[in-house]
């Protein structure tokens, strides 16, 4: 190895665990709130954020989730039923902004999470998810319903 791949090998192996204990780099809500773009609505709150995202942490490991743009507009068009979670983060807004239209025409509830970052490591990824479906499973029915029930009484916008 020369000496410049020994040196990036090095600051690489250096990253990898400040990337992955959330208490070093993890931003605020009120920071990730900063970067949400203008069709974020309804943005869940702190507390209903980090509900979902362990509704969502339980769902990947029974690989009872939908993730990504493709996948989960070919499952809401199918008529699969879940909590549809975007990522309030994601630029171009053009990739996903069909997805809300599809879920009120199915009546499916959705809510915006600030980060996707934080919504792809909820379901064990490395790289950031800005769409995922939650499907319902009787292992964490208990959690599922309450996020069910408190992203169906956020206000939809006009």
């Amino acid at each position: 190895m020369t000496k410049v791949k020994k040196e990036k090998a090095a600051s690489s192996a250096d990253e990898v665990p400040a990337a992955g204990s959330h208490e070093a780099s993890e931003k605020t809500y009120q920071e990730l709130v900063a970067n949400v773009n203008a069709i974020a609505q309804p943005l869940a709150t702190r507390k209903l954020s980090k509900k979902l995202y362990k509704c969502v942490k339980k769902a990947s490991k029974l690989k009872n989730i939908r993730r990504g743009v493709k996948e989960v507009q070919k499952f809401i068009g199918k008529g699969e039923k879940g909590i549809v979670l975007l990522a309030g983060d994601t630029l171009p807004i053009e990739v996903y902004c069909h997805l809300p239209i599809m879920c009120e025409d199915k009546n499916l509830p959705y809510a915006y999470v600030p980060s996707k970052v934080d919504l792809g490591a909820s379901a064990g990824s490395k790289r950031p998810t800005c769409v995922i479906l939650i499907k319902p499973h009787e292992d964490y029915q208990e959690a599922y319903n309450e996020c069910l029930e408190e992203v169906t009484n956020m206000p939809k916008p006009l």
